[in-house]
């Protein structure tokens, strides 16, 4: 099991990174990204914590935890020097808060993320074709959502990534202990998305591929 979109209390997560890696221990999960949501305002106060924290965490827990951070909300135009602070301030993996329909993102975020060529583009609601065949292209992976609401939209993601041979990767998006997915949910949310049998093992092997590239 993996998970590369969660969040602490660092920003708007319910858990100390610590507890968050040990209960994803417990459910016997081999690696985390801890991304929490950042701007301007707080990018530099968040992500040398979490390099800190993860650095910590991985002398001593089985599960690999990764520093990352989530920009959310951002105008377009300022997400592509946003995420090259993010990684000069040592986040292994960024993702961008995507244009999710129950959330009043900016227009224009999926596509700025992708052409910024960021690793992950979160809950991306009802992108457009154009901007998946660009995913494919520039090798940003599409989330599965499990997080309520974010999911509404996974089947016409599933879709189009198959269409176009974007990758996918499946995420929780926790925020709390209860978002946490289990191996059971996370195949049914998996599943849900119409694009077979195989789809946990895909999307699983996609996370697997991802953090090789990051690290």
């Amino acid at each position: 099991m993996i998970d590369l979109h969660t969040h602490s209390l660092f920003s708007d997560g319910e858990l100390l990174p610590s507890e968050l890696v040990r209960r994803l221990e417990d459910m016997g999960y081999s690696s985390v990204a801890i991304t929490d949501h950042i701007d301007s305002s707080n990018l530099d106060f968040v992500i040398p914590r979490l390099v800190t924290v993860a650095r910590d965490l991985n002398r001593s827990q089985s599960v690999k935890v990764i520093p990352g951070a989530e920009l959310t909300h951002v105008p377009p135009a300022m997400i592509e020097s946003l995420a090259k602070k993010a990684r000069e301030l040592g986040a292994e993996i960024v993702l961008v808060h995507g244009e999710t329909i129950v959330e009043p993102v900016p227009t224009g975020t999926n596509k700025a993320a992708i052409v910024a060529g960021v690793d992950i583009l979160a809950h991306p609601g009802l992108i457009s074709s154009e901007d998946v065949q660009l995913a494919a292209e520039k090798g940003v992976y599409l989330e599965i959502s499990s997080r309520h609401g974010h999911s509404f939209t996974n089947g016409h993601v599933a879709r189009l990534a198959s269409d176009y041979g974007a990758r996918i990767v499946l995420n929780s998006d926790a925020h709390s202990p209860q978002d946490l997915m289990t191996h059971q949910f996370a195949q049914m949310v998996a599943l849900g998305t119409g694009l077979g049998e195989n789809a946990f093992e895909e999307m699983l092997g996609n996370s697997r591929d991802l953090i090789k590239k990051i690290r």
